[in-house]
């Protein structure tokens, strides 16, 4: 009877034991997570794109793998001569992607190969200030056999950066004021930052012109004349941030 007395009290002193140092592990996370402010920070900048991307696709058909891939290069070769009589480097030419695959059909309840495809991107980019050479590039691409994709606004590597940079430091001081602003409201100052995350820079090409399903003189003539009537403009990215601060 007295060891089974023991054993209860043994038991019930371990118990308590246990609940509280939980209990002391909960007050002490939420002392420490009250004697936290968060806040987001946001920016918003006003940019400039300095290039216009023009995007080719030349899709060719074969009974091999090896000749949809020739009757591929021929076009690109083509291109490439064609954009090198207009003065751009082998260098502008740009590879985005190439596919070489077995076109392949399911009809009447099997499988059916139809030969093969090689489908092969390419990117050229020209200064914002070399527009009025985008109805020739447009031209020597679709007469040297390619499709044309799409046109766009972009920003160059180094102009990513050079935002990236800018919106990101903003959307810093905006997340700092705004804990200032409620510690103050809270009879608190701001002390040393906890953490801080980011969703990063916000940014993607504004497109000029896409082509639809038709012929490619169609999309030529098209994309010509919105190149033609629409202009580098003023856009925007975004950059946001969550910080934590202590308070003191």
């Amino acid at each position: 009877m007295e060891k089974s007395v023991k054993m209860t009290l043994i038991i019930a002193i371990a118990i308590i034991i246990v609940v509280g140092i939980f209990s002391f592990g909960i007050n002490n996370l939420v002392n420490a997570n009250s004697n936290t402010v968060q806040a987001q920070g946001y920016s918003t900048i006003k940019v400039n794109p300095d290039l216009v991307t023009v995007y080719f696709n030349i899709e060719t058909n074969g009974t091999s793998a090896s000749e949809a891939k020739n009757a591929n290069s021929l076009i690109v070769d083509k291109l490439v001569g064609e954009m090198l009589k207009l003065g751009f480097s082998r260098e502008d030419v740009q590879t985005q992607s190439l596919n070489i695959y077995e076109d392949q059909r399911w009809e009447n309840e099997r499988m059916k190969s139809y030969g093969f495809k090689a489908s092969h991107q390419i990117k050229l980019e020209l200064d914002t200030s070399s527009t009025s050479l985008i109805s020739d590039v447009i031209d020597a691409g679709v007469d040297s056999g390619a499709m044309l994709g799409w046109i766009n606004f972009e920003l160059s590597t180094k102009k990513q950066n050079e935002y990236k940079a800018q919106a990101l430091k903003e959307a810093g001081q905006d997340a700092k004021t705004k804990a200032e602003a409620i510690a103050e409201g809270l009879g608190e100052r701001v002390g040393s930052l906890v953490s801080v995350s980011t969703s990063d820079f916000n940014y993607s090409p504004w497109n000029i012109y896409s082509a639809k399903e038709g012929g490619m003189v169609a999309d030529a003539t098209e994309a010509k004349l919105a190149v033609t009537n629409i202009q580098p403009g003023t856009q925007e990215v975004s950059a946001q941030i969550t910080a934590v601060y202590k308070l003191r």
